[in-house]
Parts: C-alpha cells; sequence; structure tokens
C-alpha cells in the first residue's frame, strides 16, 4: 500500500479543487493549476479532503497511486505560496541579465545564449544569482534544470552555474613533472 496515497489531503481555506474530463484543477489565492489524471487512478472530492484510489491492484496502478497523491498536494501548496530554486553563477567573466522575457547568459562561449522564460515563471536576476519562482513545482524544477544545464559546474575549477548550496567536487589537477 501506498503510505502518501491511502492518506486523505486536506483541502485548506480559500482552495477549490475538480476533478472532470480526466483532470484535476487546483484553483487557489495565487492562480489555478490543471494536471491530466491517469485512467488507473480514481481522485475523489468530500467533505474537505481530497482522497485517491487505484482502480485495481497492477502494479503500475499502485505507483501511480502515491504519485498521484503527491501532485496533488504539491499542486495545493503551490496555490498558496510559490516554489523557488536558486542558482549562483561562478567564474570569471560569467553574467546573466534579464532581457524582456528572456535570459541572456555570458559564460565563456563565443556567443550569448538566450533562454525564454516560459509562461507562469518569474525570474529575479541579482548580479551572478537567480531566483526562478512560480506556483507549478514542476515547471520551476523544470526550467531550473535547463539554466543549470546551459554551463554545468565544471570539476576543476567549479566554474558554471549551479544551485545554491550546492557542493561540486573538486578534482586534483595535472601535477608538475618532476625535473631531473
Amino acid at each position: 500500500m501506498s503510505r502518501i496515497g491511502k492518506n486523505p489531503i486536506t483541502i485548506p481555506q480559500k482552495t477549490e479543487i475538480s476533478v472532470g474530463g480526466g483532470a484535476v484543477s487546483v484553483k487557489g489565492p495565487l492562480g489555478t493549476l490543471s494536471k491530466p489524471v491517469h485512467s488507473l487512478v480514481t481522485v475523489a472530492v468530500s467533505g474537505g479532503a481530497v482522497s485517491v484510489v487505484p482502480k485495481n491492484t497492477s502494479k503500475l496502478a499502485r505507483s501511480l497511486w502515491g504519485t498521484t497523491a503527491a501532485h496533488i498536494k504539491n499542486m495545493i501548496a503551490g496555490v498558496h505560496k510559490k516554489y523557488e530554486k536558486k542558482l549562483t553563477l561562478e567564474g570569471i567573466g560569467y553574467r546573466v541579465e534579464l532581457q524582456g522575457k528572456s535570459l541572456k547568459f555570458i559564460v565563456g562561449f563565443s556567443h550569448p545564449v538566450l533562454l525564454p522564460i516560459p509562461e507562469g515563471i518569474e525570474v529575479v536576476v541579482e548580479k551572478n544569482a537567480m531566483a526562478v519562482a512560480g506556483i507549478d513545482k514542476d515547471a520551476v524544477g523544470q526550467f531550473a534544470a535547463v539554466i543549470r544545464a546551459v554551463k554545468k559546474p565544471e570539476p576543476y575549477k567549479g566554474k558554471g552555474i549551479r544551485y545554491a548550496g550546492e557542493y561540486v567536487r573538486q578534482k586534483q589537477g595535472k601535477k608538475a613533472a618532476a625535473t631531473g
């Protein structure tokens, strides 16, 4: 049994949840989120709580049970408080700036890298630090991963884009040859 899926999800005040057409919609103070639900899982709203139940005992239905419940919890949390990921840019001459609806990275390539900001995502840039925020946890995490993939931190000098608090293990460089 799914430990996450078997517990009912309480619906906080100022939140409306509707299920229909193979999707779950959550409406709250910060906005509305909608996510499709797999046909092997049933979602029901009753008495201020949401319950998720698998339709059969197949391995796929049982694995989707807890996953669907976790997605609904994240949607409810997102419409009340925005999710945020912080990234930092390390390296001499590396810069990032906000240019309209896109981010412009100068990270050691022969050309600047332009990255369009998706709908529903807000990015705040301060010197070499960025904060990606939004109500959809999946979209925030995905866009932060796309930003990090522009220039991953390299293991010799640690230059690149990394999450705030991420530890990059440094490798030892070449040793000087002994002359003799």
